[in-house]
Order: C-alpha cells, then structure tokens, then sequence
C-alpha cells in the first residue's frame, strides 16, 4: 500500500485520468473529492462489498430442494 500525507486543496493523480483531492478536514474525518471517467465505478469499500454479495448470491445456483417420500 502506498501512503501519502496531502493537505487541504492538495491532489493526488492515479494513472492520469483520476485525480483525488482532500476536500476537507474535520477533526479524524477526511473529505475527499474524486474525478474520473463515467465508466469507471467508485463506491466507499462496504457499498463495493454489499453490491458483490447481492451479485454472488444472485448469480449462486440454488441447491435442489429434496422431495419427502409420500407416506403410504
């Protein structure tokens, strides 16, 4: 993991086409401002991991459901 310190109003660059500046800073919260194209996605990490347990369970096949034996 790379971990760089910024200040207010100050931006840093991934691979020319996003650009994530710190908005603000209040007390241990950080606000930042993200630009990049519309086809990539951004989500906070717990969004990113609710959506792919919905994908996961709606792509998981459904196990066979047993039949009970009729009683004679």
């Amino acid at each position: 993991m790379l971990v760089l310190s910024r200040k207010k109003n100050e931006s840093i660059v991934v691979d020319d086409a996003i650009v994530i500046t710190v908005v603000e800073i209040r007390g241990d919260k950080v606000r930042l401002g993200i630009e990049a194209p519309r086809e990539v996605p951004i989500h906070r990490s717990e969004v990113r991991d609710a959506i792919a347990a919905q994908l996961e369970q709606a792509v998981a096949p459904n196990p066979p459901v047993e039949e009970k034996a009729a009683a004679d």
